[in-house]
């Protein structure tokens, strides 16, 4: 079985998501040199940095975290675009892992009751097939022990893609509306909201609102990258 395994390495190499070299032992997704190659935020204060503060004077959140920062033309920005549109999961996974053993060491979202993707368009998720923050968002919850509900909010408007929208028109987007199905089911309850890229926090920010119309909720947000 093994024998079969090396063969088909040599033949069908998996190769680096970035660089597109051939990956060896051990390595997943992406190689080691673009794994320290790529920009960490080293955000260590979870309460106050770039994540958090985009929310300031908007919504009330408990604590905000981005693992990298995004940048045009980036490696972050070729990993994203590749998680987001041509279907490589495997990057959802790999930045799951990263992150969920970041979180169970420093223990800054035990208090997290559920994790709760920023949701697509039914649209729009049929017609990628996927939501792009699910693998993370499970590869998380696994991590830290804490459920992972993907239906209990629910996008009812659909918009052209964030990609192609000035900075400001994504700011001032008042078109996307989302729906909490059973708000008293969150009463009382600590929410962590994922999502791929902070770029203005409209629509994070917009899927916060929703969860605060339940009694005494908490929010909480982490993605995988912040644009800078």
């Amino acid at each position: 079985m093994r024998l079969l395994k090396d063969l088909f390495h040599i033949f069908y190499p998996k190769l680096c998501t970035v660089c597109e070299d051939k990956l060896v032992e051990n390595e997943v997704t992406i190689c080691t040199l673009c794994r320290h190659d790529l920009p960490l935020t080293n955000f260590i204060d979870y309460k106050n940095n770039k994540a958090s503060q985009a929310f300031y004077g908007r919504i009330i959140i408990e604590k905000a975290f981005s693992l990298l920062f995004y940048r045009k033309k980036g490696n972050t920005q070729k990993l994203i675009h590749d998680l987001k549109y041509k279907g490589n999961e495997e990057i959802g996974v790999l930045f799951g892992n990263w992150l969920g053993e970041i979180l169970k060491e420093n223990k800054e979202f035990s208090a997290i009751d559920y994790i709760i993707p920023v949701p697509l368009h039914p649209k729009k998720l049929r017609e990628r097939g996927y939501n792009q923050v699910t693998k993370f968002g499970q590869t998380v919850g696994k991590h830290l022990n804490i459920n992972y509900l993907e239906n209990s909010l629910i996008r009812i408007s659909s918009t052209k893609t964030q990609t192609f929208k000035a900075r400001f028109e994504r700011f001032n987007n008042i078109d996307t509306k989302f729906l909490l199905t059973d708000p008293s089911f969150f009463d009382h309850k600590n929410i962590l909201l994922i999502d791929d890229v902070i770029t203005t926090g409209a629509t994070l920010e917009a899927c916060a609102k929703e969860f605060l119309k339940s009694k005494n909720c908490t929010i909480s947000i982490l993605t995988i990258a912040y644009t800078e």
